[in-house]
């Protein structure tokens, strides 16, 4: 049963990609998680059924010297897509407001005012028709265990369990609490969560692919919609006296 919905949501996935491109709608995906949660395979379902020119993978870890001279938004704005193309960050901005608040990197003052920061920059991109999809993959105590335990056994996953791994186990209340937070703070009309129980691997799959074909249906649905409203603003502004009031 995996193996068939899989295939009908990986073709309906790549229909949906080609069309968006067409119709020059650009989407930003997030994926976020605990440690283990599977949001590296559940990437790779995805890049497997899209055209490999229509997307990028970006991968982010701890910022460079260059990167921490500026905003911390600064490294993502740099990545998002032109028109019609996909850009999936593997962890994102939300770091701000989880590792950098857990962790001590950033001060209270400067995660509290994330918040907002991330709002206003996740609105923006929605304004200029950009479809921005956000998934929390959430996986047990227990079950984080059993694989943090099955990478160390497994040779070729070796290199993906370290001891900071293990070490934020320790920390997983701390995050728990920021991940509350984060979600009721930033789960807006125009870029909400999709929290994903992640403890069965095949499942998460199945509901995260399902949500991105179901997300861009309506995008593209409501596109027509959406570029006439904005061309009648156009025509409005075009017709108010110079000087007259907003």
């Amino acid at each position: 049963h995996y193996d068939r919905e899989m295939k009908r949501l990986r073709d309906a996935l790549n229909e949906r990609a080609w069309a968006a491109y067409k119709a020059k709608r650009s989407t930003v995906m997030v994926f976020e998680g605990v440690d283990a949660a599977g949001k590296g395979g559940t990437i790779r379902r995805i890049t497997s059924a899209t055209g490999a020119r229509l997307y990028r993978t970006i991968t982010v870890a701890a910022p460079t010297d260059e990167e921490r001279a500026r905003h911390y938004l600064w490294r993502f704005w740099r990545h998002i897509p032109r028109a019609g193309y996909l850009t999936m960050y593997d962890r994102s901005w939300y770091g701000r407001v989880l590792v950098e608040r857990v962790e001590g990197f950033a001060t209270h003052a400067e995660w509290q005012r994330s918040y907002n920061e991330i709002n206003g920059f996740e609105e923006q991109l929605t304004e200029n028709g950009i479809i921005v999809l956000k998934f929390w993959l959430q996986i047990s105590p227990e079950e984080q265990f059993a694989r943090f335990k099955a990478r160390e056994d497994t040779p070729y996953k070796q290199h993906k369990i370290t001891e900071e791994d293990w070490r934020n186990r320790g920390k997983w209340e701390d995050y728990k609490l920021a991940v509350n937070e984060m979600v009721i703070r930033t789960s807006t009309e125009y870029a909400p969560w999709h929290l994903v129980a992640g403890n069965d691997k095949r499942h998460a799959r199945v509901e995260v692919l399902k949500t991105v074909v179901q997300s861009l249906d309506a995008a593209l649905a409501e596109r027509p919609s959406r570029a006439a409203a904005g061309t009648a603003c156009e025509r409005r502004r075009a017709a108010r006296p110079l000087g007259a009031s907003t």
